[in-house]
């Protein structure tokens, strides 16, 4: 399905201290919803080149949620769609926040699951890794882990459960 979406925002604001007149640009972006998916004691995460850094990186199924979508449905379509994994229960809700205050007006709505099972493959250009929480920190050390609301979810997960 195509998307169209307004990407930039243009505010114009006055700052009486230094009397001057500014715009103030902000990309306009869907929330996304995030998953952490865990199968058999370890957490699934997905690989895949990431053109702005120019990087494999590696993550958690993750996604724009679609325009009238409820974010736990979108949670487990983008797993479904990524990992080829069906989450069998309704994801449960971890955590929510702003990716980037200062830059976009997206949210990150993050969830988690434990029931799992493979009925398809990989998305394309996509591969598939199972991590002990060892393994994860030691990728958030070597900048292989990259994503910030990633990172922030894996930890809020730990110190939750």
């Amino acid at each position: 399905m195509k998307k169209k979406i307004k990407l930039f925002e243009r505010v114009f604001l006055i700052n009486k201290k230094y009397k001057k007149k500014q715009f103030y640009h902000f990309l306009n972006v869907p929330n996304v919803s995030l998953i952490i998916p865990i199968f058999n004691k370890k957490f699934l995460l997905v690989s895949q080149k990431r053109e702005p850094i120019n990087k494999i990186n590696y993550e958690f199924p993750c996604g724009w949620i679609d325009k009238g979508e409820n974010p736990s449905k979108s949670a487990a379509r983008e797993l479904l769609e990524e990992t080829g994994y069906k989450c069998l229960d309704s994801p449960k809700w971890l955590l929510s926040f702003y990716e980037e205050p200062g830059r976009l007006n997206s949210k990150a709505i993050c969830f988690y699951t434990k029931k799992l099972k493979k009925i398809n493959d990989p998305e394309k250009g996509i591969n598939i890794i199972f991590c002990t929480k060892k393994k994860i920190q030691e990728l958030i050390k070597k900048n292989k882990f990259n994503n910030a609301s990633h990172i922030a979810a894996f930890y809020h997960y730990l110190r939750k459960l």
